[in-house]
């Protein structure tokens, strides 16, 4: 449903972000009269530093190394512990 609410807004085509490509960010109304570059500058800056959606997040390179050194570990102490028990 629409009402008649006037906002200014500001749409940002090139977010600096890899996962969103446009944002459509309203304007307070007590921030409606600053300085357009420096709304602009702001948004893109909040946009820079957003992070991936909690759904779409992929483990770091450093946690796949961690976990393939651990699964490493436990084969060479399961081989190790099998080698002592004959």
């Amino acid at each position: 449903m629409l009402k008649g609410i006037n906002h200014s807004v500001i749409e940002v085509n090139d977010t600096g972000n890899e996962y969103y490509e446009r944002a459509i960010l309203m304007i307070r109304p007590e921030y409606a009269s600053a300085q357009r570059s420096v709304l602009e500058r702001e948004a893109k800056k909040m946009l820079r530093g957003m992070d991936a959606p909690s759904a779409v997040k992929m483990p770091a390179p450093k946690k796949i190394a961690a976990y393939v050194l651990l699964v490493s570990l436990g084969a060479v102490l399961g081989f190790v512990i099998s080698m002592l028990a004959r």
